[in-house]
């Protein structure tokens, strides 16, 4: 089985639509995908009617968080999209992302760059607006030559010279709110050190007595040196270690699948969920 544990679509910063990354999943050989939109459950329903048979859907969402100043992001799998406290949360991190963003194109205006935000929402599309959409444009005016080059202290990193703050959940508060949600917690890509500050390995240590199941280890923001690290970190923690694309589509270079998920991990995963289950494939619309 191919397993790959972490996408998005145009229902936040994606570039397929939630229809055309099923469908693309499904070509690229893999045999359960998770669409994992940034704090949103929007693609789910577009996603399930175009499955193709075949293809497994793991429902999630990633989850805005940050702890002692450290922006970081919680995976949740299979959690009751319905349940009020984790829908209550998402919708507070969500509405706070129209500001931020704003924000973060007054900053630019001031260092003399002529984004605008009526561009901003034309690159959006009705998604959940967040910084690539802002380094999307920056691309498009030739300021940056790809989206991870605006991801520097120049411009929208953390701490950048138009990053702007947003709303974001503590971490042992959103591994309580997904479990209370019968989800399954895992910390994505924890060492991406290029992001920005990176989490301690004993705040990790903490979130996994609080509850957290697992941490993503294969990423494309992990060197073999470090994966190795987190793979052992995963092992005397008793964590779950998962790998996934972290796919954007065109936003980023990475391609479905090219990171994946074991499927014993994966099978633990459906097995410690209790509010969702997995949606296998009917053949669904082409």
């Amino acid at each position: 089985m191919r397993i790959d544990l972490h996408t998005h679509s145009t229902a936040s910063d994606g570039t397929d639509t939630p229809a055309e990354l099923v469908r693309n999943a499904a070509a690229a050989g893999l045999d359960v995908v998770a669409l994992t939109d940034h704090d949103t459950t929007r693609g789910y329903a577009e996603a399930i009617a175009a499955l193709p048979e075949g293809l497994t859907l793991v429902t999630g969402a990633e989850l805005s968080c940050r702890i002692d100043g450290v922006s970081m992001h919680m995976l949740a799998y299979l959690f009751d999209p319905e349940e009020p406290a984790l829908l209550a949360e998402r919708e507070l991190v969500r509405d706070d992302r129209v500001p931020r963003a704003k924000g973060m194109v007054g900053k630019l205006n001031e260092l003399g760059v002529a984004v605008t935000w009526e561009q901003v929402e034309r690159i959006v599309g009705g998604g959940s607006v967040g910084r690539p959409h802002v380094a999307s444009a920056l691309v498009e005016l030739g300021v940056v030559p790809t989206v991870g080059d605006a991801f520097t202290r120049d411009w929208l990193a953390d701490g950048g010279r138009a990053f702007v703050e947003k709303h974001e959940t503590d971490p042992f508060e959103a591994i309580r709110l997904i479990k209370a949600a019968g989800g399954v917690a895992v910390f994505a890509h924890p060492a991406a050190s290029k992001r920005g500050r990176t989490v301690p390995e004993s705040a990790i240590a903490e979130m996994a007595a609080a509850g957290l199941d697992g941490i993503e280890v294969d990423h494309m923001d992990h060197d073999p040196e470090t994966r190795e690290r987190l793979r052992g970190l995963g092992k005397e923690l008793g964590l779950l270690t998962t790998g996934s694309s972290d796919y954007h589509g065109s936003r980023k270079t990475v391609l479905l699948g090219e990171y994946t998920t074991d499927p014993e991990v994966y099978g633990e995963i459906t097995r410690r969920a209790t509010g969702a289950f997995p949606v296998p494939g009917a053949g669904g619309a082409r």
